[in-house]
């Protein structure tokens, strides 16, 4: 019998054998020879089940990852704006609450996608179920794509939640001036943290280490970012640090979005941000590509 070519669920074809056997029914099937993969190109059906497997892994606590995170980041907004916007203090020419509020979403974001992506492939090493990512016949990227994805899904729903608190409270206006900056901007920061997040997962070993990071980069780099001022209050020297913290970007570009104005610039500095962020982003996707390509702390 003459090697024939059989389509597989990609939509590729894969070569098969020679080989033969008989189903229940009385007909034949021919296996593919050991060591050609059956599936070829990208397997949809897999990245889709691992996709769904971690949004449904947050979303069966979403008390706690979707809507907990929008009263939080709704006490911050209270506490601030009771304690330094009062007498109508103004800051871009807005109220300081419409002010504070837009940094408070997309921080929100990109606190949320670091903790969902951190937690992935570390929670599999410590429960022992690290083999449910790593046998399947996922590639390298699949796995990756999955895992970020279902992060700034989670980002993005906190993020709509935040922002559905925040429109109820009274003083806040979060009309939207540029909404690609908004989109673009919100997206880039939960990606940035999505992917730092999974470079964490591989890299800790226990839950102390996702915690550390969280404590001492994460928070620090969120709080000292321009969220609640305007780095043109700060010194020359602070100036500089803060345009060298890629969150400033995120928050300041995201705010941009809202008022048609930020610390930044104007609208050019505000793109090239955002062109910034696309090439940072892809720098870290590829170098936590190369460590789920190598297998470290993952495969013994």
């Amino acid at each position: 019998m003459a090697d024939n070519a059989t389509a597989n669920p990609s939509g590729n074809a894969a070569p098969v054998t020679d080989v033969t056997a008989d189903d229940k029914t009385g007909g034949s099937f021919r296996f593919t020879p050991r060591g050609v993969p059956v599936i070829t190109g990208v397997n949809r059906v897999g990245l889709s089940a691992l996709y769904m497997k971690e949004v449904r892994r947050f979303l069966k606590v979403q008390t706690q990852t979707i809507w907990a995170p929008a009263f939080t980041t709704l006490l911050f907004l209270v506490i601030f704006s009771v304690a330094l916007g009062r007498e109508g203090r103004e800051v871009l020419g807005v109220s300081f609450a419409s002010f504070v509020a837009p940094g408070l979403i997309v921080m929100a974001m990109m606190q949320n996608a670091f903790a969902n992506s951190s937690f992935s492939l570390l929670g599999g090493k410590m429960q022992g179920t690290i083999i449910d990512y790593l046998m399947p016949p996922l590639s390298s990227g699949e796995l990756m794509a999955g895992i970020l994805g279902a992060a700034v899904t989670r980002a993005v729903l906190v993020g709509c939640a935040v922002a559905l608190a925040m429109a109820l409270w009274p003083g806040v206006s979060l009309g939207a001036a540029h909404l690609w900056a908004v989109v673009w901007f919100g997206l880039m920061g939960a990606w940035l943290l999505a992917t730092v997040g999974l470079a964490t997962s591989i890299w800790a070993e226990k839950f102390d280490h996702n915690a550390a990071v969280t404590n001492f980069i994460i928070a620090p780099l969120s709080l000292l970012s321009g969220t609640f001022y305007t780095i043109d209050n700060l010194h020359g020297v602070f100036q500089t640090v803060s345009r060298c913290n890629p969150f400033f970007y995120v928050i300041s570009g995201f705010r941009y979005g809202f008022l048609g104005q930020s610390d930044m610039g104007d609208g050019a500095h505000v793109a090239a941000a955002g062109l910034g962020l696309l090439v940072l982003n892809g720098v870290l996707a590829a170098g936590v590509y190369a460590l789920l390509r190598s297998g470290w702390k993952l495969k013994s």
